[in-house]
């Protein structure tokens, strides 16, 4: 696989993690996964190699969870995965994916640990 971000670009946090790896000299795979969503089994793969609950990596504060009314949502990973696919602006960003990791990359540490797997 090498190394991947799942990436927006308006998004600080998520060019701050693409510089870091610009910085480190890292190739990688941009997705912008708002344009390029990733299918339920791809989020299903990358939340459990990151050891996170589809609704623990849910951005609820976006207007769609609002509409949705996800914070009231049952925890059931299949339909939270669902509604992520067919909403990508829920999925947390951004998210760094390498051989030995995948984190969610929203502070230098995590960062850090990408980079150091990478």
């Amino acid at each position: 696989m090498s190394t991947e971000i799942w990436h927006n670009p308006r998004c600080s946090k998520s060019r701050t993690a693409k510089a870091a790896l610009d910085e480190a000299g890292v190739e990688y795979v941009e997705r912008r996964y708002l344009d390029e969503p990733p299918t339920a089994e791809e989020l299903d793969a990358v939340l459990t190699r990151i050891g996170a609950e589809p609704w623990e990596v849910a951005r609820l504060a976006e207007p769609v969870a609002k509409e949705l009314g996800l914070k009231d949502l049952e925890h059931d990973r299949a339909r939270w995965i669902e509604l992520m696919v067919a909403h990508p602006a829920l999925i947390q960003r951004p998210i760094v994916l390498t051989d030995a990791v995948a984190v969610v990359a929203r502070d230098p540490e995590s960062v850090r640990k990408a980079l150091d797997s990478a």
